[in-house]
This record gives structure tokens, C-alpha cells and sequence, in this order.
């Protein structure tokens, strides 16, 4: 064929989508026998498709073109096209040189025109890689009232996320998942590009699963994966929508399954010549390796997240627990949370610190954490936060001798996490709650809650688990002791001192005193020979 029935193919191409076959239609022809309007056709595909050299050179293209003929406006439109798909693959020092060329012609006109609100966006960007989320947010609003007064539909729904996630950083999530809401419509109505379709759908997404709001981010990946199918030859945002089916693959106790698709994204990834996100990919598999139990494995990952400027935690620390590493873990999470964090972060990292705290005997540390993540997740209202906020206090109820408070509190998180399709962690909250009646004597029901725990827990795959509740199953102790009151009678009954025993068990004094004074309640004893005497007749030492 020739140019123009090559030409005609593309727009063809272009309008149902199939960015591959609108590409491969003008890749062969010098640039000079093209348009205005097929260069920046020819521009948009090739950056849907990867070929992010050819995108570059045929929007460089236009804009010399545009600059040639007078056209201001038009040359800034390119600048800024050019700049968004090279910030949106991790190229964004040469993208910033584009959005500063453009600022140098808009400067010049004295229009009011659209394109000022792009430039805004950019400068989003730029107060965001320099963690100033205040004028971030300033310029999210600015640029949204510019895309309304231009009815600029990509510039408004980018305006609204954007919005929506400082909003979430903040802790105004319902204000926030409105504005996704709003977003979202225009994205599904089908009235954004495709370059801003997916940076919105990305960007919601992410919004949610650092919420734990897992109904949104179930939905919209859902439709995410929809939008990528429908569009043949697509590279970005395909291996984004991999890292997110891993989630809530994930979400959902699928960890195999999950593995499977952060290994697709990671070559996705790597495809489109973007390397960045894959740290975040690390960060999810080491996730997903602990709890499968391939300890190394997950230390691994969590190294290249660490390294590709990912933070790994908190799944790093729940990591270094599970390795006898209690220390570390709760020093880590000390740190994390006297940081500056927002809202959302800390309802990330409260649940991790509440597990280390009652690991450690840490209680005032872990009740403070506990009623944090309670007052965070009533304000989210989020049925994950919801939850973990519930598991949490049992947790906490637990280890301070309240076992029916314990109970009720891991009924409620069993509940919550039931609604969501949470396997995993319905079984975890079910331990929860085995454990709680097994403190208070109905051994029975105690014995039916682990033995369905154990059931789903091996179904799973979860490895450490599965060997911490053999563990619990072997140990029903008397007198409704707890397994740390357990190790202090033991230790008392071998004559060690207060001191020794604080020693011993990395205890302080006034921890290791409350612990005696709740086994003396517990075994209706008055004296630690007595309290010697009990550990000895039921065969504790």
C-alpha cells in the first residue's frame, strides 16, 4: 500500500485501539510524508506499544513542525505530550526539560489556554519528588479548575485522583474515594485518552490498596485488566495491572497464583524500559514468600525493594520476627512510626507493630498502637482497616488476660474479613479466637476453631503458620495460662530470681512482676513454692 492508504489504516487502527497495527502502519515511512495529525498518532501509539524511540522522534517531530509554523499553542501541546510519556516511564529529567520548554512559549502568549493547566500537572511532579505535598496538592486543584473551565476531560479526571490521593494521605478518606468515584466515571464513560485512562485507573488503584479499601481495588482492577485486553499490543500499564491482580490474589490467599503475576510484571516491566517499579514488585513477592515460608527467598526480594528505593517495610520486620529477630523488628517499627507518616502509612504499620509488641512483651506499646489503628480505621471506615483494627485489640485483649474481650474482638475480624474473600486472613483470625477459648476452658470449641484454622491454613500453603499452630496445639497449659506466663512459671520453678528471669526473656522487671502476680490469680496460689509446686505436679519442667 501506499502512504495515504497506509496513513488511512492507521487512523483506522488508532480509533478502534489497536495501537499495534496503528503503529506498524506508518513505522516504515520517513516522517516527512506524514501529518501533523499521523505524528502524533504515530507518537501516542508507539508509546502504547513501547517503541518509546520512534514515540520520541515522531513527537519531536511535530513539535518542530508546530514551531515552524507559527503554531504556539500547538508546540506547547507536543512539549507537554512528549513530557508526559517520558515522566510516565521513568524517564522524567528529560520529560521536565520538555514541560520547562513549553513554560518558555506559554510565557510569551498572552492567551488563556488549556495547556497552562498541563504544565501545572507537571509541577505536581515536581513538588511531589520533592515530598512538598502542600503545593502538590495546590497545583492538583489548579489544574483540575483549568481542565473544568476548558471541559478537558483528561486534565479534570487526573485533577480528581490526584486530589483523591492527597486527600487519602492526609486521612480524609471518604473525601478522598468520593473524588476516585468522580474520576472513575469519566474514565469508564470512555471520555479520557488512553495514556490518562491508565495513569487514572493506576493511580485509584494504588490509592486503595494502601487503604485497604479491597472492594474499590478489586472492582477497578477488574476493569483495569478489561481495559487491557481490549487494546491489542498495550505495554504500559500492563505490567502495573499484573503488580495489582497480585495483590489481590493475594488478598485473597491465591499466593501461588499471586507469585505467578509479579513475575509476569516484572518482565512487563522490563519490556517497556522502565526498571523502577520493580522494586515495588520485590517488595510484594517478599511479602508473599513469608508467608509460604521461603524465608530466603522473601529476605532476597526484600533486599532488592530496599535497593531499588522501595521501602520493604513492614513486611521486612514481621520477617525478621518470624526469624527469632525481635529486636530488630521492633526497632524498625519504633523508627517508622516516631517518623512523620500520614494516615494511610500508619495503617499499614500499626498492625505489624501490634504483633511485635505482644511478641515482646511491649503491652503499654501495643495497646497505644492498637487504639491508634482503631481511631485511623473509624475514620477510613474501610472494612480491611475495620478488621485489622478488630485483630489488633484481640490481639492485645489476649496477651493482657482479657480472653473473652479477646474473642469478641476475633469474632468481629473473622466477620469483616469473611465479607472481603479474605482467606488467609479469616484463618488467622480464627487462630485468634481459638486461642481465646482456650483461656477461658471451652476447650471444645477451641478445638473446632484451630482445627478449621489448620485446614484452610494448609490449603493456603502458609508454612509458618501451619508450625506455630502445631505448636499451640500441643501446648494446652493449666490454669488458663498463657504461653508467656507459661515460661515465667517454668523459670520460677527452676528457683531463677525476678532479675534472672527478666534476663532470661529479654523482660523487665515490672513485666515480668505483672506476669507472676496474673499466674498467682490464675492458679489461686500465694507464694512462688506453691506457684513451683503447680508447674512441677502438671509436668511443666
Amino acid at each position: 500500500m501506499g502512504v495515504v492508504e497506509d496513513l488511512a489504516v492507521a487512523a483506522e487502527a488508532y480509533r478502534a485501539g489497536d495501537w499495534r497495527a496503528a503503529f506498524d502502519a506508518t513505522a516504515g515511512h520517513d516522517l516527512a510524508q506524514l501529518d501533523l495529525d499521523a505524528l502524533e498518532r504515530a507518537g501516542v501509539a508507539g508509546y502504547l506499544v513501547g517503541e518509546m524511540d520512534e514515540a520520541v522522534r515522531c513527537l519531536t517531530e511535530a513539535f518542530h513542525r508546530q514551531s515552524a509554523a507559527g503554531d504556539a499553542v500547538g508546540a506547547a501541546r507536543s512539549a507537554l505530550t512528549m513530557a508526559l510519556t517520558l515522566n510516565t516511564t521513568g524517564r522524567s529529567t528529560i520529560g521536565m526539560g520538555w514541560v520547562a520548554r513549553a513554560e518558555r512559549i506559554l510565557d510569551e502568549i498572552d492567551d488563556d489556554v488549556v495547556e497552562r493547566g498541563w504544565v501545572l500537572l507537571h509541577q505536581m511532579y515536581q513538588h511531589l519528588a520533592q515530598h512538598d505535598y502542600e503545593q502538590a496538592h495546590r497545583c492538583a486543584v489548579e489544574y483540575t479548575t483549568v481542565g473544568r473551565r476548558f471541559r478537558d476531560a483528561d486534565l479534570v479526571a487526573l485533577g480528581l485522583s490526584s486530589q483523591g490521593r492527597f486527600l487519602l494521605a492526609t486521612g480524609e478518606v471518604p473525601a478522598g474515594l468520593q473524588l476516585f468515584d468522580e474520576a472513575m466515571v469519566a474514565v469508564a464513560a470512555g471520555e479520557c485518552s488512553p495514556v490518562v485512562a491508565g495513569n487514572v485507573y493506576c493511580t485509584m488503584i494504588e490509592g486503595c490498596q494502601e487503604l485497604g479499601d479491597l472492594g474499590r481495588a478489586a472492582d477497578w482492577t477488574a476493569a483495569l485488566t478489561r481495559w487491557c485486553d481490549q487494546q491489542p499490543g498495550l505495554v504500559p500499564f500492563v505490567g502495573q495491572c499484573a503488580v495489582h491482580r497480585a495483590q489481590m490474589l493475594r488478598a485473597h490467599g491465591a499466593f501461588t497464583d499471586a507469585l505467578a503475576e509479579l513475575d509476569q510484571a516484572a518482565r512487563r516491566y522490563s519490556r517497556a524500559g522502565n526498571p523502577e517499579p520493580i522494586a515495588l514488585v520485590m517488595r510484594e513477592r517478599g511479602d508473599v514468600l513469608s508467608v509460604l515460608g521461603d524465608f530466603d527467598g522473601a529476605r532476597s526480594s526484600y533486599e532488592s525493594a530496599a535497593a531499588g528505593g522501595c521501602d520493604p517495610q513492614p513486611g521486612q520486620a514481621l520477617l525478621w520476627l518470624a526469624q527469632g529477630r525481635a529486636e530488630a523488628a521492633m526497632a524498625t517499627l519504633r523508627r517508622l512510626l516516631d517518623a512523620p507518616t500520614g494516615p494511610v502509612e500508619r495503617s499499614r504499620l500499626l498492625p505489624a507493630a501490634v504483633v511485635v509488641c505482644c511478641a515482646t512483651d511491649q503491652l503499654e506499646e501495643a495497646t497505644a498502637a492498637a487504639e491508634e489503628l482503631t481511631r485511623l480505621a473509624a475514620s477510613f471506615g474501610c472494612p480491611a482497616v475495620l478488621a485489622r483494627a478488630a485483630g489488633a485489640r484481640g490481639r492485645v485483649a489476649l496477651v493482657t488476660g482479657r480472653p473473652a474481650d479477646a474473642a469478641a474482638e476475633a469474632h468481629e475480624a473473622m466477620r469483616l474479613w469473611l465479607a472481603g474473600d479474605a482467606a488467609y486472613d479469616v484463618a488467622l483470625a480464627r487462630v485468634l479466637l481459638g486461642r481465646a477459648l482456650r483461656a477461658l476452658g471451652d476447650e471444645e470449641s477451641a478445638a473446632r476453631e484451630l482445627g478449621t484454622a489448620r485446614a484452610e491454613l494448609s490449603r493456603l500453603g502458609a508454612t509458618p503458620d501451619l508450625r506455630d499452630l502445631d505448636a499451640l496445639a500441643g501446648s494446652a497449659l493449666p490454669g488458663g495460662l498463657s504461653e508467656r506466663e507459661a515460661q515465667v512459671l517454668r523459670l520460677v520453678a527452676a528457683g531463677k530470681s525476678n532479675s534472672e528471669i527478666a534476663a532470661d526473656l529479654v523482660l523487665s522487671h515490672k513485666t515480668v512482676a505483672r506476669h507472676l502476680s496474673n499466674i498467682f490469680t490464675k492458679l489461686d496460689v500465694g507464694s512462688r513454692t506453691a506457684a513451683a509446686a503447680f508447674a512441677h505436679q502438671h509436668h511443666l519442667v
